[in-house]
């Protein structure tokens, strides 16, 4: 019995451990999308999309845009 809790101990700690990694990086953008957007148009300020894509591919899209 001690070895099945340790087991589910360590499965838990494993599984609390990449919870907490996706946080920052997926769920808290879904959550606080105007903060997201208000930073990427700080860092694309004075970037003119057409002078930096290459040719043939899809113009920059809005990432938090719906469809």
């Amino acid at each position: 019995m001690a070895g099945l809790s340790r087991t589910l101990g360590i499965f838990g700690a494993f599984a609390a451990v990449v919870g907490a990694a996706f946080y920052p990086i997926y769920f808290r953008p879904l959550l606080l999308p105007e903060e997201y957007k208000k930073e990427q148009s700080i860092n694309r300020a004075g970037i003119v999309q057409e002078d930096i894509q290459p040719a043939g591919l899809k113009v920059w899209s809005d990432p938090f845009g719906r469809k």
